[in-house]
């Protein structure tokens, strides 16, 4: 269960956690490439690039990163970020099949989402207010954080909201279970993030086994 400390009604926030167990994580196999390029040719028949700008979901991200600061012409929300790699003709990093999976079913959702190790994350998680706290971001970045809308568990930080996942708690070939945090911001209704959260859910157990639960 998430927490939202006030940050629901002020910004509109409304997560929705994805639990798989038993999971098989190792490199994405050919069925995997396969399915991915399948479904890049469906988005690059149904969506411009000008579309893109228009789109409602991508629009509610954009200003929710304007109200927090954040030029999102600069920084991109992750899931638009993915979907113009598809657009300009370039293939999502490889990382393993629980990372690759997931970062498949935002390009088809357009929700950002991180995958946590389970087994790393100390009590319920909550969306909050950093402080002055230390955060080790996947692919080095480490920095200070100050006042920064951020999920943490009782004891560290997994996630800048909704951008930046810890290096801490990322999936790697000794996880066995997966928290997966879809990140809604005001005007993406509740609804949506739980038919989203399905679709997850049945790419990543497709692809990376395991039984899950919303």
């Amino acid at each position: 269960m998430l927490f939202y400390n006030g940050l629901k009604e002020k910004f509109g926030l409304a997560a929705c956690e994805v639990f798989i167990n038993g999971i098989v994580v190792k490199k994405s196999g050919s069925e995997f490439e396969e399915f991915k390029k399948e479904k890049f040719e469906e988005l690059r028949k149904n969506y411009t690039l000008e579309a893109l700008k228009e789109n409602q979901l991508i629009r509610c991200y954009r200003d929710f990163y304007w109200g927090i600061g954040i030029d999102p012409t600069k920084q991109r929300p992750s899931a638009e970020a993915l979907l113009r790699r598809v657009f300009a003709g370039k293939y999502l990093p490889s990382i393993n099949n629980v990372v690759d999976s997931y970062n498949l079913a935002s390009v088809l959702t357009l929700i950002p989402m991180g995958a946590y190790d389970a087994a790393k994350i100390k009590g319920e998680l909550r969306i909050r207010y950093s402080k002055e706290e230390s955060f080790a971001g996947i692919g080095g970045v480490s920095y200070k954080t100050s006042n920064e809308i951020v999920i943490a568990d009782e004891e560290k930080l997994l996630c800048i909201y909704p951008y930046r996942d810890s290096e801490l708690t990322k999936v790697t070939e000794a996880t066995s279970s997966i928290a997966i945090v879809l990140c809604g911001v005001k005007g993406v209704s509740e609804e949506y993030l739980k038919e989203s959260a399905k679709a997850t859910l049945e790419l990543v157990t497709k692809f990376c086994g395991g039984e899950g639960i919303i």
